[in-house]
């Protein structure tokens, strides 16, 4: 987002929603935390058990909201199990990655859940599965499972971008005569 102006006038130019750049952030996403899911199978049995019970609690709660339907808490839940696996598991340059490019996902996230809540439950059981690989230690499987978590979730979201447009350039703003703004769509 940046504002650009001329002379007094403003305008705000917000970089849009395109399928292009989701599916790119998506997966890098994924890669980032897939590469957190590894390690965090090869946590230690006791450590491996508390991220476990953290994780099926959060996966529960999700579940439970998406029937609900309050999108900033599925939004928050959602984050939070992504969050738990990398957190308290990585070194500080991964973490320094992940905190850097998490934040530029976040239209993404909200566009999916917003318009995908009835594709929620595949995502818990999605999640399930990255639970499993990291409480069995099988670090690969792990990885494997939040990468295609992501993946998936990048191919449910372009179609939802398909159909609806790209969304988030309104490049044809001009402000009216009288000083007060209107846009021109």
């Amino acid at each position: 987002m940046s504002s650009v102006g001329r002379g007094q006038d403003q305008r705000l130019i917000v970089a849009p929603l395109t399928q292009d750049d989701g599916r790119e952030i998506i997966l890098i996403v994924g890669h980032l935390e897939g590469l957190a899911a590894h390690e965090a199978a090869l946590l230690p049995d006791d450590r491996r058990k508390v991220l476990i019970a953290r994780l099926r609690e959060l996966n529960r709660e999700l579940a439970a909201e998406s029937k609900r339907r309050v999108f900033t808490r599925i939004f928050d839940l959602d984050q939070a199990f992504h969050r738990t696996y990398v957190e308290d598991v990585v070194g500080p340059r991964l973490l320094a990655l992940h905190r850097s490019i998490k934040p530029q996902i976040e239209r993404y996230t909200r566009l999916y859940i917003s318009v995908l809540v009835d594709e929620l439950p595949t995502s818990v059981k999605e999640h399930d599965i990255i639970i499993r690989a990291i409480a069995s230690g099988d670090a690969v499987g792990a990885q494997r499972a939040v990468e295609t978590n992501w993946r998936n979730a990048a191919g449910r979201l372009a179609k939802v971008i398909a159909q609806l447009g790209e969304r988030g350039s309104w490049h044809a703003w001009e402000p009216a005569p009288s000083g007060k703004s209107a846009a021109r769509r």
